[in-house]
This record gives structure tokens, sequence and C-alpha cells, in this order.
């Protein structure tokens, strides 16, 4: 007789009563063990693992316990699913084909011991794909009257729950002041009128103590009480709900709750914040744009390049990004698809016209202007306040060139003489290039550009061969590791830089590896210890 291993799943929605000695999951679960105790003469055994999800929905499959079950199912330890009834297993048409699809992978089904079928017939699949229709119609009904009913009474001014703003204190269906808070909240508008500016008043703020609102978590976690930052103080000052007002998508309706803030007084700062906005979206408070060749960069496919940036440690990095690495990871060496530094790259676009339009003045590009005037505008390029950038109309990146072209007008502009009919030779400047790529970061060097060495594959080689004459006068690799505050494998792993060939070590101190070869490269993939095959492996990469 074939054995068949059956895992009990259960799931309640609410985490309501599940601090009771006997809940809602324990029933589902004595109901399943005797309905597998009652096909023992199948073969059917029921495995020793609990499967349970407590306050989870139904409607999608982030379930913890439910992820484990079905990775044991593909790890073929479940044959058979025991559920009390089915919807307990999903709610969803869709999620529902997905855990067939699994099953069948695995040659496992599921049984539900209140509703007489399973997914091992085929009637009982027709007649599972119509209960879990109504099962999710019955989740979307629901779902349509829960925000009809958060929608109608937003209307009436009541409060729906979810997070209490700073300033007051949930009472039912409203909201009650906060006398502490509601004086936070007094003070940052009246900041706002003073300064105008926004990390003006943030910068205020942390001087004068004002913190976000505490609040416990379900779990029990203190949380809250920060520092408040720029943008947590622009979402206070704009929100109606301090001028006594209950925002449903975009439309505030009166409140029942008492105002904080009077009317005149929110009414002065909305006009204030919509004045400083003023500022183009994008531009630093300098007035030079953040990305300054967003839109204008392009690769040799001719789609752009997007500036993206990320907050790491307090410290913002910038690129742009071609659309391919959305979905991909590492260009390749060749590739169209560019993941660039954004400030390394601006920085070489900016000097790199310079000398060519130095030359194109003086060979005519501007030929009514007088010699004095030339040779202002020459003085003006050289000049930091000159913005390249700005009078930059594309940058196309090629597979070893780059190609820029400066706008006529935008040049003109910038001189205040016009440039009539210039030489399109005049206004492209072409330049070579080569790159070096550090994982999935890559610099363009241009012509005349200094080499940069990579710092930290350099590191890693001098801290390589500082552990292997540790080894060689006797230490242990354990000594080494407690000594260095490191582990004995990142002790060992280190140590393989010291066996780089002299060779590689030279091209890495004059930066002219191959682009692959970085630190990170070296700690994931073996490197042979003999120098020819060494050299063998770097060339074939």
């Amino acid at each position: 007789m074939r054995r068949v291993r059956c895992a009990i799943y259960t799931r309640k929605s609410s985490e309501e009563g599940l601090e009771q000695e006997f809940n809602s999951l324990d029933a589902q679960r004595e109901a399943c063990e005797a309905y597998v105790a009652s096909q023992r003469h199948e073969g059917w055994v029921l495995l020793k693992a609990q499967y349970d999800d407590g306050g989870i929905s139904g409607g999608h499959l982030e379930r913890p316990a439910l992820q484990r079950l079905m990775a044991d199912v593909d790890e073929g330890r479940v044959d058979q699913i025991v559920v009390y009834k089915i919807d307990r297993l999903t709610r969803s048409l869709a999620d529902f084909a997905k855990l067939v699809d699994r099953l069948d992978a695995a040659k496992a089904s599921f049984v539900s011991v209140t509703q007489s079928f399973n997914t091992a017939t085929s009637m009982g699949r027709l007649t599972l794909n119509v209960l879990l229709s109504f099962a999710q119609f019955e989740r979307e009904v629901t779902a349509e009257r829960i925000r009809e009913k958060i929608a109608d009474s937003k209307k009436k001014g009541l409060w729906m729950g979810g997070y209490v703003p700073l300033g007051y204190e949930a009472a039912g269906r409203t909201l009650t002041i906060n006398a502490g808070e509601g004086e936070t909240i007094r003070t940052l508008f009246g900041l706002y009128e003073e300064h105008r500016a926004l990390n003006l008043v943030a910068r205020e703020a942390e001087r004068l103590g004002l913190r976000s609102k505490r609040y416990v978590t379900q779990s029990g976690r203190d949380q809250g009480g920060q520092i408040l930052s720029r943008g947590h103080i622009h979402k206070i000052l704009t929100n109606p709900l301090y001028i006594g007002r209950i925002v449903h998508k975009g439309v505030s309706f009166e409140g029942q709750h008492p105002a904080i803030i009077e009317i005149e007084q929110w009414e002065r700062v909305q006009a204030t914040l919509t004045e400083q906005s003023g500022i183009p979206r994008g531009q630093r408070n300098f007035g030079r744009p953040t990305s300054p060749l967003a839109g204008k960069l392009f690769n040799i496919s001719g789609e752009r390049l997007t500036p993206v940036h990320t907050q790491k440690a307090g410290r913002r990095y910038a690129y742009y990004i071609s659309q391919g690495l959305k979905t991909t990871t590492v260009p390749g060496e060749k590739s169209s698809e560019w993941r660039l530094q954004a400030r390394a790259l601006e920085d070489r676009i900016d000097a790199t016209p310079k000398k060519h339009l130095r030359t194109a003045i003086l060979r005519g590009l501007v030929s009514d202007a007088a010699p004095q005037f030339i040779s202002d505008m020459i003085c003006k390029i050289d000049h930091s306040d000159f913005d390249t950038l700005a009078a930059i109309e594309r940058v196309c990146i090629g597979r070893d060139s780059l190609e820029i072209t400066v706008d006529p007008d935008r040049l003109s502009k910038a001189f205040g003489v016009p440039i009539k009919d210039p030489d399109q030779d005049q206004l492209t400047i072409k330049t070579p290039f080569t790159l070096r790529r550090r994982g999935v970061e890559t610099k363009l060097l241009l012509e005349g550009d200094a080499i940069p060495c990579d710092e930290t594959l350099l590191r890693n080689i001098a801290k390589g061969h500082a552990f292997l004459n540790m080894i060689t006068s006797g230490q242990t690799v354990q000594q080494i590791a407690e000594a260095s505050n490191l582990s004995a494998r990142r002790v060992q792993q280190t140590l393989e830089f010291a066996f780089l060939s002299p060779e590689a070590t030279r091209q890495i101190v004059e930066g002219c590896q191959p682009a692959f070869l970085t630190a990170d490269w070296c700690l994931k993939h073996e490197i042979s210890a003999d120098w020819a095959e060494q050299a063998q492996q770097f060339n074939t990469l």
C-alpha cells in the first residue's frame, strides 16, 4: 500500500480569539486530524510538522506557514495537504492556479475535510474552481463594502483609524487634541512663517527638541520620538487635519475633531509653500539641476539613460542607468547598458567641450565678434561660472567613444551674442574613452584622464602580504584573526590576495588590470597560485 504523507494547514484571518487555550486553529486541526485518521486504510499518515497562520488574510500567498508548507511540498516531503475548508488555503483563483501548478509538479494534491472533493480527480478540480470563484467574489464584495463604509464615514467627518498623527489622540471615531503635541504643531507652523524654509525649520525644531509622535506597536515595541525630518515637517504643514478637516482620496470634508491651527494661518503657510515650490523640481537651492544631463544622455541604441539615486549612511549616491538595467544586473564589457556614477561623468563631460569651444571660437565660430569680445568669451569658458552642461544638447555613449553635441542657441544665450549658421563639426565633439568597472558601477576615462587605481583591491593585497608575513613568522590563522578582530575565514580569504602574480599586482597599481578584477571578484573565485596559470586564467575571462 502506498504511504501518503499528510500535512495539515490551518489559517485564521484575524488575531481575535487566538490567545484562548482552544482557538479556531485548534478546532481546524482537530477536524483535519480526525479526517486523516479515517483514511488510515488508504495509507494516510499525519506528519508532525504544524503549519498554522494566525491573523493573516487568505487574499495573498505571503504567509510564513504556507511558504514553509509549499517548500516542503516542492522537496517531496508532503503528498497531501489537508485543510478544514478550501478558503483556508486561498481565496484567490489566481493564487489557487499557482498552488495547483506547484502541487502537480511535486505530484501532490490537497483535500478539504468539510467539502467532499479533492484535487486528485477532474470533478474535484471543477467543484473547487466553482467554490473558489464564490470565495473570491465574497472577498471582493466585502472589500467594496468596507471601502464604501470608510468613504461614507469620512464624508461625515469621522476618524476611521490608522496612524494617529502628531498633535492628536484617538477617541473612538474622532480625535482629541494632545496638549503637548498640539503645541509642537503650532510651533512648527510659527517657525515656517518666520523662516519660510523647511531646512531652517527642521534645524530649529531639532534645536528646540521637537520630536515625532511616540507610540507602541501591537508587538509591544516603542516607536517614534525621532528628530523631525524636512519631509515629515512638510507633511505636517500640508495636512488639512490640523484645521479640522478629514481627507479622503484628495477631497477634504468637515471633520468632527477640533482644529489645532487657525484657518488664516493655514492659508498663509500654504501660500508660502506654493511660492517656495516655484523653484523647478530637481533644482538645488543654488539653482543647478541635481541631474544636469537628464534627458540628454543616450546609449548607442538611442535609448535614454535615466538619473537615479540611493541613500546609504546619510550619503547620497547618484547614477545614470540604462532602462535595461532596471531588470538586469551587471552590464557586459561592450554592452549598450550602462550604470555610470553621475558626478564623475558630469565633471568629465563638463570639462571636455571647453577646449574644443576655445578652438572653434578662434577659428571663427562667432565671426562678427570683435577681438576683445572673443577674448572675453574664451576667458568666460575658462571661468568656473560657465555652465558647459547647460549648453549641451545631447551626449551619445558609443562602444568606445563619446559624441557630445552643443546646442548653438544655448551657446548663444550663454555668450550673449548670436551664432550664425555654425558648422556642425564645430559644435560636435568626439572623444574616445576607456572603461573602469567596479561591480555594477562603471567609470568612463576620457583622453587625458588619470587612470585611477582600485584602492580597495590594493588594501586587500597589502593586508594579504601582511598576513602572509605573520604566517611565515610562526603565527596561526586563528591568532591573526583574534589580533585583527576578524574571522578565521576572512583571514584565509585575504591571504589569497598575497598570491597574485607580480604582473597582476603591477597592473592593479597602474590601474590597467582587467575590468572584472576587483576585490569582490577575487573573494568569490578561486585564483591559481601558479602565476603562469593565473595569467592564462585572467586572459581568458
